[in-house]
């Protein structure tokens, strides 16, 4: 049995019988309801498993149906029970709810371990600072990454750049029809119409879908909101799509990255630079099969460097690194991170056309980065680089 890193750090907390409600975030399809179940197996059949991923969400009596039953479940053994609840975030005032009957638990000496997974970090977020402050530790999961997907389905490079990170998609890459319309459909529009549509006000929703579209054709780009504007039909205004995009970023699909400036007001009203956060994003939405993606080199470039910046925006979310770029003229530096006051810079050799360490050097007489890797071309080969935990580089 395969378990993701969390799954040890899950064990440690519940062991240590601290007195918190554990939360697991993440996007869809990457292994967090099994995670979950992995872990309920230390508990054998003192476990309660539910979901509120349906159409229409439940109300916040569901949550205190399936409270007791796991209360009821409690009282069976020394060492109590197990509550998972998922998509906990589709219900209305969820947080109050929990809150409520944690804090029962609390005065009762009720020992009821309690597990919570969510898909929007943004959603989940506001019922957690608003009522559950001091209550909880967050477990943030992401795509899984090259060393996963080889250890678990022995993908070579190649098949990861192009086909991406999700393991539930893995048994339909030899029919390429197949497989791309179950990320569309089955990941692509069920987090966009159920973890975002549903559980937040989005005036345009066209828009949206448009802006996620643009946002995984120009993956790896910076693009200006000028000219996004110009692209999208009733755009709005830039503080739209600027929010728009901080939604699809919550749910783990599409980043924007800032530009690298001393100034946070430079930062904040950069243009953003597009990140998929899983190549399939990208792919499955191209006109190009993997073999013709792979002979197109400016378009298998583009896919190298954009595996590449995913690669370094999941260290972002169990640190305090950020992920960024920094561009003046036509000299760029494709990725900078940010821990601190210490600065790490990245370029990337692809194989594109735009194939230049010009601004690189721009850049590291000017900033004097603490860190300079060159990956791919005669830097880092771009397979050691995706097989090494990202934090590892920037020590």
């Amino acid at each position: 049995m395969y378990t993701r890193k969390e799954y040890s750090l899950l064990i440690k907390r519940f062991k240590a019988e601290n007195n918190l409600i554990q939360i697991i975030i993440g996007p869809r399809q990457t292994g967090k309801t099994t995670l979950a179940l992995q872990v309920a197996e230390q508990y054998k059949d003192n476990y309660h498993y539910c979901t509120s991923d349906l159409p229409n969400p439940y109300s916040t009596n569901w949550i205190e149906q399936q409270w007791e039953t796991a209360r009821v479940l409690s009282k069976k053994s020394s060492k109590g029970a197990l509550l998972i609840m998922d998509e906990i975030q589709k219900i209305h005032n969820w947080s109050e709810a929990v809150k409520k009957l944690w804090d029962e638990d609390k005065r009762k000496k009720i020992n009821l371990k309690v597990l919570l997974l969510g898909s929007s970090a943004l959603l989940l977020q506001k019922g957690l600072t608003e009522s559950l402050a001091g209550r909880f530790e967050l477990i943030k999961t992401n795509h899984w990454s090259f060393a996963e997907m080889k250890e678990c389905f022995n993908f070579d490079l190649d098949k990861y750049i192009y086909f991406g990170g999700y393991p539930s998609a893995v048994n339909l890459i030899n029919d390429e029809t197949r497989w791309s319309n179950y990320i569309k459909d089955s990941l692509i529009e069920t987090t966009i119409s159920r973890d975002i549509f549903l559980v937040t006000r989005i005036d345009k929703q066209q828009l949206f879908r448009q802006l996620f579209k643009l946002g995984t054709h120009y993956s790896s780009q910076i693009v200006s909101y000028s000219k996004l504007l110009g692209q999208l039909i009733d755009a709005g205004n830039t503080t739209t799509l600027a929010h728009y995009l901080r939604l699809l970023e919550s749910s783990g699909i599409i980043a924007g990255l800032q530009k690298y400036s001393a100034s946070e007001i430079k930062k904040k009203s950069s243009s953003p630079k597009f990140l998929s956060l899983n190549n399939a994003l990208i792919t499955s939405q191209s006109n190009f099969t993997f073999n013709e993606a792979k002979a197109n080199k400016d378009f298998w470039g583009r896919l190298v460097e954009n595996a590449i910046g995913a690669h370094l925006y999941s260290a972002t979310l169990s640190s305090n690194l950020r992920l960024m770029y920094w561009r003046e003229g036509s000299h760029e530096v494709d990725f900078i991170l940010q821990n601190g006051k210490k600065i790490f810079a990245l370029e990337v050799k692809s194989g594109r056309q735009r194939e230049s360490i010009k601004g690189f050097d721009i850049f590291s007489q000017k900033y004097k980065p603490n860190k300079k890797l060159l990956v791919g071309g005669d830097g880092i080969p771009i397979e050691d680089f995706l097989l090494t935990p990202s934090e590892e580089w920037y020590i």
